[in-house]
């Protein structure tokens, strides 16, 4: 389905992509037995997306917080009759078995072990980004995924945008961009609280002790039960380990770059030195490729240089060729001419098919048709036993980008990853830190023994 097509179906809210939809659909069979760890906003989001394009059956949902799974256990009832099982802790529910499809949608610091236990007990799974919060997790899953044969579909989604594709097509693949010689990733989306952040009791309904798991046990923060955990380095890295890796993967996605040859970063919290949270403020981080420098700059604080229509126009990549400068944000691109001439591009929510008469209040449903075609290319992998457009490794390589760039940041020095070795050469400590250590009685994965 081609972008054209794609906007048009955005006037059926919740529309299906047709292409490949029959395959999967509720109507058929035989229907998938799906488990899913982590049942709070994006796991809700995931089942969903499921739910409107795959015949499914909901046997288990796990999370450590009662609310998140009876909020969820509401959800699936929209779609079938039977009751899900519940567990609090992810090794039962694999355990129990069954399970063709498992969604992992836990915080960063639970991916890596959630999905290889998915792994390990058969089921082909469908996981969060980041991939993991440190290099060799992510070595470790796709050795994982190649060893016991899984397919393994990492919601990096902006590669089943088809506005991307039409982009691609016309400026990039034509040659009517030129030569690119640098690609600018950006994000100044205020993504992190400020000032002091108060530790909280622990509530009855979630077990934090199994919640925290192999990451450091810090006092408890109240926001950290939904989506309030992202500004802890404890369980992620940061903005651009949140937002960065969608951008710095379409761009090796659209542009067919694997590993960079080097990362350096500069940055810290320069700015909001009172608050509570420990990831940057500030960052800047560049990826080197031949005759290439793909940049990554957040900055949470000073304003935006963009003006802002809606929050999607603040997180972008631009990539300039000799020709020009082509932006592309989640629902739009446009392409400036280097001689000045006029704009042109398109807007997803256009009524019109450029870049006038935007209609903002759809953008739900824009989300939502990306989002089936992600599902659907999964399906499709799932039943050819391929690898999906967004498979592990991809999603490995994305993830470390933006965990060495912080650890660049952190050692004040370059770094070059070598993925054959899973070494940084020459570099004894960087070496050391492409694992984070493990709070007991948790192990950390070795991509040699998983």
């Amino acid at each position: 389905m081609n972008r054209r097509t794609f906007v048009s179906s955005l006037a059926a809210a919740g529309a299906v992509v047709a292409t490949g939809s029959r395959l999967f659909s509720a109507d058929s069979k035989p229907r998938f037995k799906v488990g899913i760890i982590g049942c709070g906003w994006y796991g809700g989001v995931n089942l969903e997306a499921f739910a409107r394009n795959v015949g499914l059956d909901v046997s288990s949902l796990c999370d450590v917080n009662e609310h998140s799974l009876q909020q969820t256990l509401k959800i699936v009832a929209k779609y079938q009759a039977t009751v899900p099982r519940t567990f609090v802790d992810y090794r039962e529910m694999l355990d129990s078995g069954g399970h063709d499809i498992v969604i992992v949608a836990t915080p960063d610091h639970w991916h890596a072990l959630a999905a290889i236990a998915a792994m390990k007990a058969g089921a082909d799974v469908y996981l969060e980004k980041p991939v993991s919060v440190d290099v060799i997790e992510g070595e470790a899953l796709v050795a994982a995924a190649r060893r016991y044969g899984r397919v393994v579909q990492v919601n990096t989604q902006r590669r089943s945008n088809p506005l991307y594709l039409e982009a691609r097509d016309r400026y990039m693949r034509s040659g009517k961009l030129g030569k690119i010689g640098l690609v600018e990733t950006y994000s100044y989306l205020a993504d992190r609280p400020a000032g002091f952040i108060p530790d909280a009791p622990v509530p009855a309904h979630l077990n934090y002790d199994l919640w925290t798991g192999p990451a450091p046990l810090t006092p408890f923060k109240a926001m950290k039960e939904e989506k309030g955990w992202r500004p802890f380095m404890e369980y992620g890295n940061g903005i651009i380990g949140n937002l960065g890796v969608h951008m710095i993967d379409q761009v090796r996605w659209l542009l067919g770059l694997g590993w960079p040859e080097s990362i350096r970063s500069t940055g810290g919290i320069y700015v909001d030195k009172a608050s509570s949270s420990n990831i940057s403020d500030t960052l800047r981080s560049v990826f080197h490729y031949p005759d290439l420098d793909v940049s990554w700059e957040h900055r949470s604080w000073g304003g935006s240089p963009i003006p802002e229509r809606h929050w999607s126009d603040q997180w972008g990549a631009r990539f300039i060729g000799k020709n020009g400068t082509l932006n592309l944000t989640m629902l739009e691109y446009v392409y400036m001419p280097a001689t000045g001439g006029p704009r042109e591009g398109v807007h997803m929510l256009s009524r019109t098919g450029n870049l006038e008469n935007i209609d903002f209040s759809r953008d739900g449903e824009a989300y939502k048709e990306t989002e089936n075609r992600h599902v659907l290319d999964f399906m499709q992998a799932r039943d050819g036993r391929s690898r999906p457009i967004s498979d592990i490794e991809e999603g490995h390589i994305s993830s470390a980008c933006c965990e060495l760039a912080n650890l660049s940041q952190q050692l004040g020095r370059p770094l070059t990853y070598d993925p054959k070795t899973r070494t940084v050469p020459g570099d004894a400590e960087a070496t050391r830190l492409l694992a984070r250590p493990y709070r007991a009685p948790w192990i950390h994965p070795d991509p040699a023994k998983v």
